[in-house]
């Protein structure tokens, strides 16, 4: 396990890689031990220098939700994140590049939450109460730990991502509100393309079979350390499309349908 010390070193080097646009090595390599307990540990010293510095908590993020990530990183069971409120963009906004490192672009679906969620027994069906709408989403990933070593060639293992604060860097909310119960949210899909050409489409229940699952899993995860969900919070559920490379003079648009679509152009 990592010391303290080390954990705070983590945290200060990720901070300093997010303003400087460049990225520190794996820290699963400088610390071979490493676990998610460390790399959640490392997450929350990072999210506390953002908090000092004058940022705000405005929500979480889950990731790894699909078979196909989860199979890759050789885990089985998703990750998460913390949405902060300078993550948040509008629908349709020019978002200046100059400020990230390696963008990718997510198609989800986000929960805005009307009371708080607790674990450790939340269900679907507790999600489902809790929440006062779900939107379309994309949701801005960016890499401020290298994704491969070039001396080890060795890529980046699940617990860099989490210490990174599962790679999130942004979240675009558009399209029209949906209430819980208006549909079946397993069937909520996205046409997702780039610069007008598809690139991915995909059903919200790839999402660990229903996107709600996943906001379960993030309540019950938080009440192993004392944590909750509180009112008025928003939760991207999870990817379910494959991440899309994006840079400067990109612009995406995900359809969603009979739910609308929300943009982002990259300038």
């Amino acid at each position: 396990m990592m010391t303290n010390d080390e954990i705070a070193d983590a945290a200060r080097r990720l901070d300093e890689a997010e303003r400087t646009r460049r990225q520190i090595p794996l820290l699963s390599l400088q610390y071979p031990a490493m676990n998610m307990a460390d790399a959640y540990a490392v997450q929350r010293a990072w999210i506390e220098l953002k908090i000092a510095a004058g940022r705000r908590i405005r929500g979480h993020k889950i990731g790894l939700t699909s078979k196909a990530m989860q199979s890759a990183l050789n885990i089985d069971i998703p990750d998460s994140g913390v949405l902060l409120d300078d993550m948040f963009f509008a629908d349709g906004a020019s978002i200046a590049t100059d400020k990230f490192i390696g963008l990718r672009i997510e198609a989800e679906v986000a929960f805005v939450l009307k009371s708080p969620l607790r674990g450790p027994h939340c269900t679907m069906f507790d999600v489902l109460n809790a929440t006062d709408f779900v939107v379309p989403a994309l949701e801005i990933l960016d890499t401020r730990i290298l994704r491969v070593d070039p001396q080890t060639k060795k890529t980046r293992n699940v617990c860099d991502t989490i210490a990174d604060n599962a790679a999130n860097c942004g979240i675009v909310m558009g399209g029209r509100p949906i209430r819980p119960d208006d549909c079946d949210l397993r069937w909520i899909g996205a046409i997702v393309s780039k610069n007008g050409a598809v690139e991915e489409t995909g059903l919200a229940a790839g999402v660990l079979n229903h996107p709600a699952n996943g906001v379960a899993w993030l309540a019950n995860r938080m009440a192993a350390h004392g944590g909750a969900l509180a009112a008025g919070e928003v939760v991207l559920a999870g990817s379910f499309i494959r991440p899309i490379e994006a840079g400067k003079g990109d612009t995406f648009v995900a359809d969603y349908g009979p739910f609308g679509s929300v943009s982002c152009h990259f300038s």
